[in-house]
């Protein structure tokens, strides 16, 4: 019985980072550091929980209980298809997808060519036409991202760390802004939530598991072990790179203070390190990180959609899902942040109730406990979100507002755990009766 082992493990590894290793990875973590200033490692670990350690607690959740459709379907079948319709809509066409045309935009042309609309819409062309290419054969992308493209891009990145390192443009990190001054690992960890890593990790095991197949493994238990390991590295990559795109954004926040967002942090450190030459780095490293990302997660969708309607190929969705991607990301990177926000600060509270639901598989005994801990738990993100978009439903904001959590963004933990609770009463009075 044939294991992933070795080269062929970290090459999967590798491609499982590449694939979440996108445009918000490369701009969150260096702008955290601008922003967090001395306070910077405390937000980091609160950034690396979210934007690290549930992700890859999502990869083994999804891969030990056999798919997403399946862990979300112990709260309800229907809850089950609208959770996974609103994970795959939100990392394909509609959020996550277009924010890596925008991001690598942005960074690789705009400050060369300018921002027009028009230089914006025949770069987003290009850009997808060269994304669906390579995502036309989701079984290769091992080879392609895990073999090429992700040493390439760990190997600018590092030229940028060493650079910073080598030549600091300043000797200290600059003042705590007054997003990071209260609690910066909580403040962090929300932050994490931009990346949308969590949730693309309930997908990403689907694709994940047929490039493992791809290298000879059959044993489906030997396939889910494989991607277990998968996502180990994928962690430990993730976290030295945001470690070094911390400090070299800490050091940048207090050299030149006044960056609006994470493009701005890089832009003016590489600028200052390497001069002319570093916008050509710095544009390199956002086109293979986004076009990385955007290959991995058009795959994933249209895999998703065709297992959902079949009678449209694969191909015929991701050709579906690169067109409606592009259009989208000529709003720009600032509308899409904008809107990505109360969307995921929606979701992202139920993805993570689950993936910590899934390390006690126990509590799948007791038929209420996963409908209340997750529904209680959506009840306070959706209405949070709501207000966030200006429409405040007063008594249940009101309540939700009381509760001193509430101000800082995890109103959710303390409906879960009332969910939780609730569950296992009402469970064992059910067995006593």
């Amino acid at each position: 019985m044939r294991e992933l082992r070795g080269r062929d493990l970290l090459l999967v590894g590798f491609t499982l980072f590449s694939m979440f290793f996108g445009a918000g990875n490369l701009i969150f973590p260096p702008f955290l550091g601008a922003e967090a200033g001395t306070s910077a490692w405390p937000a980091f670990f609160g950034f690396a929980a979210s934007a690290i350690g549930f992700p890859i607690l999502g990869v083994i959740a999804v891969a030990r209980s056999g798919g997403l459709q399946t862990l979300a379907g112990r709260v309800h079948p229907r809850f089950a298809a609208v959770f996974t319709l609103l994970i795959y809509l939100s990392i394909g066409p509609c959020l996550a997808i277009p924010r890596t045309a925008s991001t690598s935009f942005q960074m690789a042309v705009a400050p060369f060519a300018g921002e027009g609309a028009a230089l914006q819409a025949a770069y987003s062309a290009v850009f997808f036409a060269a994304a669906l290419l390579l995502a036309l054969k989701p079984e290769k992308l091992t080879d392609r991202l895990g073999r090429i493209l992700c040493p390439c891009l760990l190997l600018l990145i590092a030229a940028v760390f060493i650079g910073c390192v080598a030549f600091p443009v300043t000797a200290h990190y600059g003042a705590v802004q007054q997003a990071y001054a209260a609690l910066p690992p909580v403040k962090g960890f929300l932050y994490g939530y931009q990346t949308m890593d969590a949730i693309a990790a309930l997908n990403f095991g689907a694709v994940i598991a047929l490039n493992i197949r791809a290298r000879g493994v059959e044993d489906e238990r030997s396939v889910v072990r494989g991607t277990i390991r998968a996502g180990w590295i994928a962690g430990a990559v993730l976290l030295i790179v945001y470690a070094m795109l911390t400090h070299v954004g800490a050091l940048s926040g207090a050299a030149f203070p006044g960056g609006k967002t994470g493009t701005d942090t890089l832009t003016r450190l590489v600028s200052a390190l390497f001069g002319g030459p570093g916008s050509v780095l710095l544009a390199a490293i956002f086109v293979i990180a986004c076009l990385n990302t955007c290959v991995g997660l058009i795959s994933c969708v249209s895999e998703y959609f065709h297992g959902l309607l079949p009678r449209v190929p694969y191909k015929g969705w991701a050709a579906f899902f690169a067109a409606v991607s592009m259009v989208v990301s000529n709003i720009g990177l600032e509308g899409i942040i904008r809107l990505s926000t109360p969307v995921l600060n929606a979701i992202y509270p139920a993805a993570l109730v689950l993936i910590l639901l899934s390390f006690a598989p126990r509590l799948g005994a007791y038929r209420l406990v996963y409908p209340l801990t997750v529904g209680l738990a959506c009840a306070q993100s959706v209405v949070e979100a709501l207000a966030q978009s200006g429409l405040r439903l007063p008594l249940l904001a009101d309540a939700f507002d009381r509760r001193p959590v509430a101000a800082h963004g995890r109103g959710w933990a303390a409906p879960a755990r009332a969910g939780l609770a609730l569950g296992l009463v009402l469970a064992r009075k059910t067995e006593k009766a």
